[in-house]
C-alpha cells in the first residue's frame, strides 16, 4: 500500500516557465520539494494566508471557511492524490456532522489555501513524491547508460530515458528544444520537455 506523506506550504515565487503563473512549494519533511503551478488569484489568497493577515472584505476562501464554520462542518485533511498531464488533482476530506467523511473534488490551489486557513494537514502519496518532487541543489543523476549530451532527443525512443537525459541538459536548452517541437506541432515531445522545465523550476529560482 502506497505511504502517505504530510507537506507544509514553504512559500510563493514567480514562475519563470509560464507568464502570469506562480509556483507553490510544498515541502515534506526532508529536503524534497513538490512544485505546484498556480494563477495570480490563488497565490495571492495563499499569501494572504501564510502572512495571517486579514484583507478588509473576505476573499472567496475566507467565505467558504465561514459557511464551513457556521455549519460546523470539520475538514479533516487534504489529498493531493494524482499528478497527470501536468495538473495535480487534490480532494477536501470533511468530516459532517454525523462524523461521516466526505471528499470533494478541488483544485490544489484552493485546496491549500483552505488548509491554511483551517489548519488542517495536507498529504499526497510517496509515489507521487518520488515522480514530482525535486530536491533543490542536489546533483545530477549519474548514469552512464544515458545517451550522450549531443544526441536529437527525438532519437531517444523511451519517454522516461528521455526524462533522465533531460535532467542533465540546461534549462535554456530544454527551451529551446521545446520551441522546436511546438514549432513542428510534436506536442507528445514537447509536454516532455515543458515537464521538465516545470519539474526543475523552484531550483532555477530560489526564495
Amino acid at each position: 500500500m502506497d505511504n502517505k506523506v504530510e507537506l507544509t506550504v514553504q512559500g510563493v515565487m514567480n514562475s519563470r516557465v509560464q507568464s502570469n503563473a506562480y509556483a507553490l512549494l510544498l515541502k515534506d519533511g526532508g529536503p524534497r520539494r513538490l512544485p505546484v503551478i498556480i494563477g495570480l488569484s490563488e497565490a495571492l489568497s495563499i499569501a494572504v494566508a501564510l502572512e495571517g493577515t486579514a484583507p478588509n472584505r473576505p476573499m472567496t476562501h475566507d467565505l467558504i471557511v465561514g459557511i464551513t464554520n457556521a455549519f460546523s462542518l470539520q475538514m479533516k485533511e487534504v489529498f493531493i492524490y494524482r499528478f497527470e498531464d501536468g495538473v495535480f488533482f487534490s480532494e477536501l476530506v470533511f468530516w459532517d456532522n454525523d462524523g461521516k467523511e466526505v471528499r470533494i473534488d478541488s483544485r490544489t490551489s484552493d485546496a491549500v489555501a483552505l488548509a491554511l486557513r483551517l489548519k488542517c494537514p495536507i498529504y499526497t502519496f510517496e509515489s507521487l513524491m518520488q515522480r514530482c518532487a525535486i530536491v533543490p541543489g542536489a546533483p545530477a543523476e549519474s548514469d552512464d547508460a544515458l545517451p550522450p549530451d549531443d544526441v536529437d532527443p527525438e532519437e531517444i525512443g523511451d519517454p522516461q530515458l528521455l526524462r533522465k537525459w533531460l535532467r542533465r541538459q540546461e534549462a535554456y536548452e530544454i527551451e529551446a528544444m521545446l520551441e522546436k517541437a511546438v514549432g513542428e506541432e510534436k506536442y507528445e515531445l514537447a509536454k516532455i520537455f515543458q515537464d521538465e522545465l516545470v519539474r526543475r523550476e523552484p531550483a532555477d529560482n530560489p526564495k
